[in-house]
């Protein structure tokens, strides 16, 4: 017996594959849907789902909702006089659906599969591999949220081929994924998401404009003081983010300092407050179908999953920017649950399911730093080299080979990085080797650098000089995006002590910005193509000719102009 676990920012659920279908099993309330919130009770008991739900606004401080945000970091929750990381907490959350499970069915369970955002890290799915162990759990396999919704939907079943775009607004987190089907494999062409944008955000907004409207004359102070106030408007707005969706318009009403205060939304103020989340919302949209080197036009199947999708103003992007009416035929808050109880039933190779191969994608790019030289003696230093790009098919093995950079040079260090900017400094360290090389003139000894990334997560470099036939090997399991209190101290001192060059005037740094975001965007020859333009700007900056940069910098904006177009313009 495998479960399915949909674990969510908002609300969790469990399910299973039996009798030829999914089926969601209910909590003790005898709904399948569990808010993922936590609670310590006056007597110091642990309070799961709904009743900590509802103490979020009356006991602030005692009661905590959201942490699946801060999975894979070291952040510390304060609940009550207890302590808690996020994957403790999620713990919580997995070891009350796995006793549901087994009251409702009867019988010890023990293997899972649990859903993830499918932009989470290596450090976030670690994770929720740690929350499942503390929940008693043997995780079995990871599913991407978006994924897990393609096959809710049946389209695995269909034999013709098909591109599906998942677009999965959770209350944490959004997702969009581009899968195409074929001859009974479901493979992930591209995934992109935003781990810190969802229907919480949208509530947030609504917060902010209350506040806005009646804030100073209530004496409400703003929403980042995080005052017991703002708990209870936090619960006003998420009635009224829920009511838009059916209603033209809501009331908020709030009662504070012995009076009540109210303020009226509509959805169209919901829409100019939401502007900037709408936006965000297109960035991912975009990177997803640019890797997958599509047009909108060229998607056959647009799918809606996450509770967040139910507003109007996000259905009405979805349908602007694809013009066509995605499918939501599946309960949005249901989904991602059914389509994990749907692949429990594959993994157990259930008689009424097709055997199905699905593949999958690398989430971040992998590389290694290296040097350019640029002119005679002068290197550009710190800078990327992608080895395993975002999105690739795993698991993946590529190679490179590099050079010495200088004479007599005797030894390389290989230091390998996650990320997507042109500069390591803004890249996540993974780990390194240092290799030893026969001197010799530059350029003369070449070393084969090789890495091969699996499904679980775990990366090998291997490397190999020719000249002398040695080979290194060094095994990463990633623990990425976790910075020691230590680690903060250091780059903020580092950033203190910079000099004010050039690089730093407006327009210089503005341009800069848009060529390193436009790096970040884009794979392969327009990849390349931006990082020789980054590279000569910055050798410019570091000349300090204010003459010879006015001059690149008009030449370096045609191109980045020719190369920042949008799908959707």
């Amino acid at each position: 017996m495998i479960l399915g676990i949909d674990l969510g920012t908002t609300n969790s659920l469990v399910g299973l594959w039996r009798n030829g279908a999914p089926e969601l099993i209910p909590n003790a309330l005898g709904s399948p849907l569990t808010p993922s919130a936590v609670s310590i009770d006056d007597d110091g008991s642990v309070l799961i789902g709904m009743s900590a739900r509802e103490r979020l606004s009356t006991h602030p401080g005692r009661s905590v909702a959201a942490f699946k945000r801060s999975m894979g970091t070291q952040q510390i929750f304060r609940v009550g006089r207890q302590a808690f990381r996020a994957e403790e907490l999620s713990a919580l959350v997995l070891r009350q659906l796995r006793e549901d499970a087994e009251r409702y069915l009867n019988q010890p369970v023990v293997d899972a599969i649990v859903t993830v955002p499918a932009y989470f890290g290596d450090a976030q799915r670690k994770a929720t591999r740690a929350a499942g162990q503390l929940a008693g759990l043997n995780v079995v396999r990871l599913l991407n949220e978006p994924t897990a919704a393609a096959l809710a939907y049946g389209l695995h079943e269909s034999r013709a081929e098909q591109r599906i775009l998942v677009l999965d607004l959770g209350g944490g987190t959004f997702d969009v994924s581009i899968l195409e089907l074929f001859e009974g494999v479901m493979e992930v062409r591209a995934t992109a998401g935003d781990n810190f944008l969802g229907g919480e955000d949208f509530v947030d907004a609504i917060m902010d404009g209350f506040i806005a409207a009646v804030g100073e004359e209530a004496g409400i102070a703003p929403r980042s003081r995080n005052l017991p106030v703002h708990a209870a408007l936090r619960r006003a707005g998420e009635v009224a983010k829920r009511a838009l969706t059916n209603a033209h318009e809501h009331e908020i009403v709030l009662n504070h300092n012995s009076r009540e205060w109210r303020w009226g939304i509509t959805r169209e103020i919901l829409e100019q407050l939401s502007a900037p989340l709408l936006s965000r919302l297109r960035a991912p949209i975009e990177r997803a179908l640019r890797d997958a080197k599509l047009m909108p036009e060229e998607i056959g199947n647009l799918v809606l999953a996450g509770g967040a999708t139910r507003m109007p103003l996000f259905r009405g992007l979805a349908t602007r920017l694809f013009r066509r009416l995605p499918f939501a035929t599946v309960n949005p808050d249901e989904v991602v649950a059914r389509g994990a109880a749907v692949q429990a039933g594959l993994m157990a190779r259930d008689a009424a399911l097709e055997d199905r191969v699905m593949t999958d994608v690398a989430p971040f790019t992998m590389g290694i730093e290296v040097v350019h030289s640029q002119e005679r003696q002068i290197f550009a230093t710190g800078l990327y080299l992608p080895v395993i790009e975002r999105n690739t098919t795993i698991p993946a093995s590529r190679a490179v080979t590099v050079q010495t950079v200088q004479d007599r040079q005797r030894r390389i260090d290989v230091r390998v990085f996650q990320g997507e900017a042109r500069l390591v400094a803004n890249n996540i360290h993974l780990g390194e080797l240092r290799l030893a090389v026969p001197p010799a003139p530059a350029g003369t000894q070449s070393i084969e650098i090789r890495f091969t990334y699996d499904t679980s997560g775990l990366l090998e470099v291997e490397t190999h000089v020719e000249a002398t036939g040695s080979t290194q090997h060094l095994v990463i399991e990633n623990q990425p995006g976790v910075l020691t209190s230590e680690e903060i101290e250091q780059r903020l001192a580092a950033l203190a002590h910079l000099k004010i060059h050039p690089r730093e005037q407006a327009e210089s740094r503005a341009l800069l910005s848009r060529a390193e975001r436009l790096y970040s965007e884009r794979l392969g020859e327009e990849r390349e193509r931006i990082a020789g333009l980054l590279d000569h700007f910055r050798m410019l900056l570091e000349r300090q000719d204010p003459t010879e940069i006015a001059a690149y910098r008009t030449e370096l904006a045609a191109s980045l102009d020719a190369i920042d177009t949008s799908f959707f313009d």
